[in-house]
């Protein structure tokens, strides 16, 4: 919630350094193990936008502007997940090839075998064939009730839309917000959402409403939970704000 927040009022999704951040300031050492399931995460994700966006080409007509957007994305991903495969499935041999790498500068030697020790660590959730089946629930049960979010919103704008347009909304502000951009997705948020509701013959004028309504319900109550977590960290704005020009965090207070 804390990275949520501070992508909400912080540019270039600045929580997402944050969030790691925090867990390594309360749990000292664990910030590369974080940054992998980040990582993971965030590959999940951009996963489940191009697969539900795949799914709605069948079923409504997609602009092509929003066809490019997933290809590019569905490219990128298919790049990380071969990575991180490769990664999960052969540490050893991704370590052996980072010190040989490394091994003409000692220094660098050290930090980066270190790092990429934990950061592989970080790789166990998918290396595990046991967490398959329960990151698959969660997963779905999580972009559900986003959907459900969308498509409730979309009743209290009084647009009595199908179902279905609830998983549109989701997709195409999914992939909007995918890349960084101002504080709080301002302006992409927005576009994305009246441009899904084009698809069902809404207005411009009364999409654009509704894209203000269903920003608004994801915005205040991230920011303040967010805000109040933040606090409990005995973090401040401002701290979190110098977060995102270091590399590896302080020691933990």
């Amino acid at each position: 919630m804390i990275g949520y927040m501070i992508n909400n009022v912080l540019p270039l999704r600045a929580g997402e350094l944050v969030r790691v951040y925090v867990v390594a300031r309360r749990w000292p050492g664990h910030f590369w193990t974080t940054a992998a399931t980040l990582i993971v995460e965030r590959v999940l994700d951009s996963l489940c936008i191009v697969l539900m966006l795949g799914v709605l080409i069948f079923l409504i007509d997609v602009p092509r502007m929003v066809e490019a957007a997933a290809v590019v994305m569905l490219v990128i991903d298919v790049a990380g997940v071969s990575i991180l495969v490769v990664m999960a499935a052969a540490p050893a041999r991704c370590l052996a090839i980072i010190q040989r790498l490394t091994r003409r500068w000692p220094r660098l030697h050290a930090r980066a075998v270190r790092a990429a020790e934990i950061f592989l660590h970080g790789l166990d959730g998918i290396r595990t064939l046991a967490h398959v089946i329960p990151v698959i629930g969660w997963t779905v049960a999580v972009w559900s009730l986003a959907a459900l979010a969308a498509w409730t919103a979309l009743k209290a704008a009084d647009l009595h839309l199908p179902w279905l347009a609830g998983w549109v909304v989701l997709t195409f502000v999914g992939l909007g917000v995918s890349v960084p951009s101002a504080p709080g997705y301002v302006g992409v948020f927005q576009f994305a959402a009246r441009l899904a509701t084009d698809l069902f013959g809404v207005s411009a004028a009364a999409g654009l409403g509704y894209g203000i309504v269903f920003w608004v319900s994801q915005f205040v109550p991230v920011t303040i939970i967010g805000w109040i977590f933040l606090v409990r960290e005995q973090m401040t704005l401002g701290e979190a704000a110098r977060v995102t020009a270091t590399e590896t965090p302080p020691a933990a207070h």
